[in-house]
């Protein structure tokens, strides 16, 4: 996102089975001991996420395309903070028998966590929580889908184009062009159809390319994209967006062809990231373009769970919003396989590449690529934000905390917390002298600190 100067383009579609560059894109295990009890009682998430003041742009984006009246999109909202917490301290509680968390319910009212044992239900329960006995745990479902990931090294995956965790089915599921496809990849990765869903499916995700977040810009006066989230490093202002989207040294222009930046990094495929650095006739902000222009402030980069809903913003069809399927994901485009990709139902179509999606006022991910169109709907993928600004050192642009750099660790100590990190669920840092454990993934803003948000952190 960019003050001042914004973008609009395009650039040549590619042969792709799923990004989105203005082309295309793409055994109930035995009962265990007793965990030991949660420590403290479940503090409120709603205020330090934002959740209790969401932005009118979201809640009408929401009643609009979830089908919810004004009171039950803000409901939602509330709920997803609170789950986001609740689910974290029970991934830590549960530890290797942990098979996933969702939402469901129009209002996502239910919070669904999966364990391998029975004797856990109580203690899902005792977190108003539904609990979900299974036969895998989420680490086993992430080794299966692994063995696909090195195998997508070795083979073409050109009629194999996704394959994720399923959370609520307790599946890794494989959607293909054809059977045999799927067996080929299947039997490259050494795995059969008891460990592996396949689904045969004619979409073929393909990338979708064409500064305030969702505003368009040129990539060498030619390819469009949509500007993702504000970021500074240093002195430097700029912005993320989809690595498909250009390469280091790419130059670019806003919207009215104004000159505005570079690429400083760029990875595609294997993940789908870049920023761009802005020249300084460009501010960044904290503001993402909503319904209607209007603009949508975010607060930080908590990860939303499976089941949440999510809006996106870009240059080509604006502002949309649907639900969070699968984390995770793995598509093989045209150009290679992405992994890590959170795959969604919001709609998206080429030029909308590089836009952010919003959770509340959490960011979560800039779009790289997905299948259908905003007429007839279709399923759509993005890049992690959290991932960007970790391999960048880039800082995201907030409401709350500005444009403040990185901190120092907290008291000099190698493990000390520090702003301007990303921290994932089972880290541990120390603040003021006491070890606190991370229960939902976000970069450390400067207000956030372990002591003054019990809903990122609880003490150890």
């Amino acid at each position: 996102m960019v003050h001042r100067h914004a973008a609009a383009g395009r650039r040549t579609a590619l042969a792709a089975v799923g990004t989105l560059l203005l082309s295309g894109i793409c055994s109930t295990a035995a009962a265990e001991a007793e965990p030991p009890p949660l420590a403290g009682p479940l503090p409120s998430a709603t205020q330090t996420l934002g959740a209790d003041r969401p932005s009118a742009q979201v809640l009408r984006a929401l009643e609009r395309d979830l089908g919810l009246t004004g009171q039950q999109a803000a409901t939602r909202l509330v709920n997803e903070a609170e789950a986001g917490t609740r689910a974290g301290r029970l991934r830590l509680a549960l530890g290797e028998r942990f098979a996933g968390a969702w939402l469901s319910g129009a209002t996502s009212g239910t919070l669904t966590v999966a364990t391998t044992s029975t004797a856990d239900v109580t203690t899902i329960q005792g977190q108003g929580a539904k609990a979900a006995v299974v036969k895998a745990t989420l680490a086993d479902l992430t080794a299966v889908k692994g063995k696909l990931d090195k195998a997508a090294s070795l083979v073409s995956t050109r009629n194999a184009p996704q394959w994720f965790v399923d959370v609520p089915r307790n599946k890794v599921v494989l959607e293909a062009a054809s059977r045999s496809a799927a067996d080929a990849f299947l039997r490259a990765a050494g795995l059969d159809t008891k460990q592996v869903d396949v689904k045969v499916s004619s979409n073929r995700p393909h990338l979708m390319a064409d500064i305030t977040g969702g505003d368009a810009y040129y990539v060498n006066g030619a390819a469009r994209c949509s500007v993702g989230f504000s970021v500074t490093k240093g002195a430097r202002q700029g912005f993320a967006t989809a690595g498909h989207c250009g390469d280091p040294g790419d130059r670019t222009t806003g919207y009215d062809q104004a000159e505005q930046g570079a690429f400083q990094a760029s990875a595609f495929p294997g993940k789908d990231m870049a920023w761009v650095s802005a020249g300084g006739d460009w501010t960044a902000t904290a503001n993402v373009k909503g319904e209607e222009g209007a603009t949508v402030q975010i607060g930080g980069s908590v990860e939303a769970l499976v089941g949440a809903s999510v809006c996106r913003s870009g240059s080509t069809t604006g502002w949309h919003c649907g639900t969070i399927q699968q984390h995770g994901t793995s598509v093989s485009y045209a150009e290679g396989v992405v992994d890590g990709l959170t795959r969604t139902t919001v709609c998206a179509e080429p030029g909308d590449s590089g836009g952010p999606y919003v959770s509340g006022a959490q960011a979560q991910g800039v779009t790289s690529g997905g299948t259908g169109d905003c007429t007839r709907g279709g399923t759509t993928f993005y890049q992690p934000v959290n991932p960007v600004l970790g391999d960048y050192g880039l800082t995201l642009k907030t409401a709350s905390t500005g444009a403040s750099a990185p901190g120092q660790q907290d008291g000099g100590q190698a493990d000390g917390w520090a702003a301007g990190r990303v921290y994932h669920i089972g880290a541990t840092v120390v603040h003021d002298g006491v070890r606190y454990q991370c229960l939902q993934s976000h970069q450390a803003q400067g207000a956030w600190s372990p002591a003054a948000t019990p809903a990122l952190w609880q003490r150890v």
